[in-house]
């Protein structure tokens, strides 16, 4: 899709949704329709553990039962501190039909993250794995909370001994056993009500908290799952943390969207992934570049034939990675998106009858969404094709704006545009291409250097497993390109000098790196990117 076109949302198929009349609608509208649909379909096996489409959907109605009698009233924040599990599908449809906004708390924070995130919130009920617990018990007194809902995983039984009561302290199995559903009668006005706060991953400065409605994540489910060609005889392999968006749109609602089954791994293991592929015949894998570059090893041992598609994002894929999946006949394409747009906004089509994957895309812009690349320094001109400058979109998906946070709000939104930060360019075909983001551009003299372009000359090196480069301040020319490297196992005999040639003899001299540091390890966040 080029610059300025726009597909609607309602010319799209949307198979295994029951074709919602409308996308102003709550979100838990796409449970409770599957469920009417196929109800005794199996839509969630977590372990040993299978549940269909009818008991998901009971089990999250008395959750919403329950919430309410704890006084969870409409438009409170519920607190999610769970890795993916049966829990936390269960919790997150409760919340909502409980009129609540789940806000989630990424299961690998500390206390003084959780403590942030809570306290910006206002949270006042939390649902939390029991060996999480700790954490919240040190905090607690800091926050609002007033009810600490307790579950555990699979083949474990909660022990109310060892847990404080100070507060309102629940077993979640409890509370849905001892429920009923009852209708809570809520009218729900999708644009306005807020279904998720979604965090940011604060890689770029402290978390923001992204006002995320109902109808922004309906059209983006709903796009995405038209986009790859979903159908209720899917199989998605859910190991995506629910935690973050990526997961929470790809992995959990688009196969509910559907009435799709989904199987749920709680943490990546290359090993447990692809022989789960294999045992359930998974037909649809989201994952981040990290993942797929530590399959690498592996995935050529397992029969992966069921898989229909792969799709990847949360940072850049490397070339050498998607060329080795799609050689052994894996489809593995690239998307982009980000939390203010909840987050799907571009994606590699996955209908093969539309020619060859672009290597390097991440495709083109989802229905109903508009895009456009505009000068990075004055935001005013649209730029020429095959030229770089900020890439910006519009449409139901894009966030509300930030919580509590009016001067970042109207800092990235304008007149519907949702400035992403991001450098792009895009091909006659309309195909986009991530350079790299706004902020990491290095200023040397009068030029603006990508970093990504030399990293990605860094990472040809043989030598090199890991880099990251950023700019070095200088009196003299404003900043200098400076690179921070791993070297694989066992090669210790590269020099700085070498892999400064290296890099030197293959871009322009303005973009010459200028330093290289030698480390044994580069700070990641939660999906692989480098912090830097």
């Amino acid at each position: 899709m080029s610059c300025g076109e726009k597909a609607s949302l309602e010319q799209c198929p949307l198979e295994g949704s029951e074709k919602l009349n409308s996308l102003q609608v709550p979100l838990q509208t796409i449970l409770s329709q599957t469920a009417k649909k196929v109800p005794e379909k199996i839509a969630i096996i977590d372990g040993n553990q299978k549940v269909t489409y009818h008991q998901l959907d009971d089990f999250s109605s008395r959750f919403a039962s329950a919430l309410v009698d704890c006084g969870v009233k409409r438009g409170c924040r519920v607190s999610l501190f769970l890795p993916n599990s049966l829990s936390f599908v269960i919790a997150y449809f409760g919340v909502l039909k409980a009129g609540g906004v789940v806000t989630v708390v990424s299961p690998l924070h500390k206390e003084l993250e959780v403590e942030r995130q809570l306290c910006d919130s206002g949270a006042q009920t939390i649902v939390v794995l029991e060996s999480l617990y700790p954490i919240v018990e040190k905090i607690m007194a800091k926050t609002l909370l007033k009810n600490v809902i307790i579950t555990v995983l699979e083949g474990k039984k909660f022990k109310a001994s060892g847990v404080r009561t100070c507060l309102n302290i629940f077993d979640f199995w409890d509370l849905i056993r001892k429920s009923v559903v009852v209708s809570l009668g809520f009218r729900f006005s999708p644009e306005e009500d807020l279904a998720a706060l979604q965090y940011t991953s604060g890689t770029a400065g402290v978390p923001k908290g992204v006002m995320l409605s109902h109808t922004n994540l309906v059209s983006n489910v709903l796009s995405f799952a038209s986009w790859i060609k979903g159908v209720s005889e899917d199989v998605f392999l859910a190991v995506l943390p629910f935690s973050h968006v990526y997961g929470m749109t790809t992995s959990m609602l688009t196969p509910i969207s559907l009435g799709a089954e989904m199987v749920l791994l709680p943490k990546f293991d290359q090993v447990k992934c692809l022989q789960t592929i294999k045992r359930h015949k998974v037909t649809v894998f989201c994952g981040s570049p990290t993942m797929y570059s530590m399959l690498l090893g592996e995935f050529e041992k397992y029969d992966l034939s069921s898989v229909r598609v792969c799709i990847s994002g949360a940072s850049r894929l490397s070339r050498h990675v998607q060329e080795r999946f799609m050689q052994a006949g894996v489809f593995l394409v690239e998307g982009y998106g980000l939390t203010e747009a909840s987050p799907v906004t571009h994606c590699t089509p996955v209908d093969k009858l539309r020619g060859p994957v672009k290597v390097g895309s991440v495709g083109l812009a989802l229905l109903g969404t508009d895009m456009r690349i505009v000068d990075a320094e004055t935001g005013c001109r649209v730029v020429a094709v095959g030229e770089c400058g900020e890439l910006c979109v519009r449409g139901l998906q894009v966030m509300r704006g930030y919580w509590q946070n009016p001067v970042e709000t109207m800092r990235v939104l304008c007149d519907g545009w949702l400035l992403t930060g991001d450098i792009a360019y895009r091909d006659s075909e309309g195909y986009v291409y991530i350079v790299d983001r706004k902020k990491h551009l290095i200023k040397h003299k009068d030029y603006s250097v990508c970093p990504k372009e030399l990293e990605d000359v860094l990472c040809g090196h043989p030598a090199v497993k890991m880099c990251t480069v950023i700019g070095k301040p200088n009196v003299l020319v404003g900043e200098i390109p400076k690179a921070f490297v791993v070297l694989k196992d066992g090669e210790v005999k590269v020099t700085e000098g070498e892999l400064v040639g290296f890099v030197n003899g293959k871009v322009a001299g303005y973009k010459a790196l200028g330093e290289v540091e030698f480390c044994r390890n580069l700070p990641q966040g939660l999906r692989g990117k480098v912090l830097k």
